[in-house]
Order: C-alpha cells, then structure tokens, then sequence
C-alpha cells in the first residue's frame, strides 16, 4: 500500500536538474530465493547517484554487483550470514543536501510505526529507508518519509510484484516512488 504525498516541503516547483536520485532495494535473498539481482534492477537504476540496500541480502556479492552502478550504503538484515552481518551495521545513515536519510532491515515494524518513529526522532532522520517485510510503502508522517521499496526478487505474496524505490532529492524537497515490475 502506498499512502502520503509526493513531496516533503511545500508545493511549490523544483528544478529537478539539480536533483540527486537514490535507488532503494531490499530483500534480495541472493542466492537462497533468487540465483542473482534481475536485470530490471539494472535498468531501472541505470541513473541513479547512490543506492541503498536495507538488507537481506544474503550475500556480499549483491553490494559488489550494485556498486558497479552507483556507491552503496547497506546494512544487515535477519537472514543475512555472519559474513555480511560484520561487514555491514545494523543501522546506517547518510547526509545528501540537509537532508538525513537513515536506513535498518528490521526496526521492528511488524509492531507498527512507533520503534521508526523513536529511531528517526533520535537521530535526526528525514527519511527511514525499511525492509524486512517484502512489502513496498511509503508512508509521511508529518515532514518525515518512511519507506520500504519491497523486494525485487521475493515479493510478499503471489498478488505482490517485483519492487524497487527510488528517491528523488534536491535542497528543498523528496519525491519518492515505488517502482513495481
């Protein structure tokens, strides 16, 4: 389910030339529910500047591959090997313009919203990159986005699609999007 707005700030128009794009994923589950990334992943962030991975991602080499596109921030996530669980943190951010986007697999959202909201309140964050449940959201509350871009090769269920986010920023505003295929 997709819910909220388009845009954090107010509506008036930005240039999106100077527009920076974040390709969101995660739940890849490489190579335990799919042999590799699909291709579609490629294309679709064929353009962006950074990708984020909020784990589950079985393998290291899923980050190597993505890194071929754009740098990489990931974090680990529950089915993630002890490999990947010391190389990568539980919890990680990044600053892009003012802008603080942090990313977690599991922060515990199966009991709703309130350990995120904690989590963002915290650290400042003005968008929570989420995975863990296979199910592709956005949701605002107030000026903060929540966001879980799905999985592109495990989706929740047999009526779910293949997803992927990605995030559109500039100085003054987010545009996220859920890309289904």
């Amino acid at each position: 389910m997709i819910s909220g707005t388009a845009k954090v700030a107010d509506q008036k128009p930005f240039d999106l030339e100077a527009a920076k794009t974040i390709g969101l994923i995660s739940d890849t589950h490489v190579p335990k529910r799919a042999l590799c990334l699909p291709k579609r992943v490629f294309a679709l962030f064929e353009k962006v500047d950074y990708i984020i991975h909020a784990g589950d991602l079985v393998e290291l080499a899923v980050v190597e591959e993505l890194e071929q596109i754009a740098p990489v921030l990931a974090v680990h996530g529950n089915m993630d090997g002890v490999d990947v669980v010391a190389a990568l943190a539980r919890l990680n951010s990044l600053r892009l313009f003012d802008w603080k986007i942090g990313v977690m697999h599991d922060p515990d959202i199966l009991f709703g919203l309130d350990k995120m909201r904690e989590l963002a309140q915290q650290n400042g964050f003005n968008v929570f990159v989420y995975g863990h449940t296979h199910v592709a959201n956005i949701t605002w509350e107030g000026k903060t986005l929540y966001i879980n871009p799905g999985s592109p090769t495990a989706p929740s269920s047999v009526l779910s699609r293949p997803s992927v986010g990605l995030l559109k920023i500039t100085s003054e505003v987010i545009s996220p999007q859920i890309l289904e295929f």
